[in-house]
């Protein structure tokens, strides 16, 4: 259970293109997910971003594109500046009628230091519940 990964699913009121631009276009990322200046769509681009914990600490994401399909598959590593552990974050889109199922799965979360809550799997389940529920629902369907 404790390797698990964890995967979240909501279905879009939107099309699959729109909620594409949504996670691979760095100016409508900013409006829902993260300000990612240095973000490129592309296989092999390095991107990083400040990201910050429960207490106020910043923490520098460090990821890398490990696969993309254009409207079907966004997926990066992640990991931490000066932290152990190294994860992968997938998007996949799934056409509904005119809606669109994202699904999420964030991999390797038990690789991160377990003696610190930032790097809880709830802390996780916190954060990916509200941006994918809450967050980009509420901006690709506005």
């Amino acid at each position: 259970m404790k390797n698990e990964p964890f995967v979240i699913e909501r279905t879009l009121n939107a099309s699959v293109q729109k909620v594409w631009e949504a996670i691979t276009d760095k100016e409508k990322m900013k409006q829902w997910y993260f300000d990612i200046a240095d973000f490129k769509p592309e296989l092999g681009a390095e991107f990083s971003f400040p990201g910050n914990g429960n207490e106020g600490q910043c923490y520098t994401h460090l990821c890398k594109i490990t696969k993309i399909e254009p409207g079907k598959t966004l997926q990066y590593s992640w990991k931490y500046k000066d932290h152990p552990g190294n994860s992968l974050v997938t998007f996949e889109l799934f056409p509904e009628g005119n809606a669109t199922r994202l699904k999420l799965t964030h991999e390797g979360l038990e690789t991160f230091p377990g003696d610190n809550k930032d790097f809880a799997r709830e802390s996780f389940v916190g954060g990916w519940t509200y941006l994918i529920g809450k967050s980009i629902k509420e901006f690709v369907e506005q």
